[in-house]
């Protein structure tokens, strides 16, 4: 009977060095999945700040390049209509034309 104490005993260790180890690896997995999941809520959280962003912008944008503003920089730029257009010809030979 001695034997099959000692055996018991070893089995019972080598258990529960396998349970402990099991619970820390248990442990680990569950910290990995909290950060990750923190990170995914914070990205859609960021990602939903710059969304509503870019909604302003594009008011913005349209609101700046609407006609109406077109018109009033039209108006108060002080430009005049051209008259004549006249074209100047480069010849073949000269620098710029190459």
């Amino acid at each position: 009977m001695p034997r099959n104490t000692t055996m018991n005993k070893k089995f019972l260790i080598i258990f529960s060095i396998l349970i402990l180890n099991l619970l820390i690896f248990c442990i680990f997995q569950v910290n990995a999945l909290t950060k990750e999941n923190y990170l995914v809520k914070s990205c859609e959280k960021k990602l939903t700040q710059l969304s509503e962003e870019n909604e302003i912008l594009k008011v913005n944008f349209s609101k700046t390049n609407s006609l109406v503003n077109l018109e009033n920089y039209l108006e108060n730029g002080n430009f005049e209509k051209a008259g004549q257009v006249r074209y100047i010809q480069i010849l073949e030979s000269s620098v710029a034309a190459k």
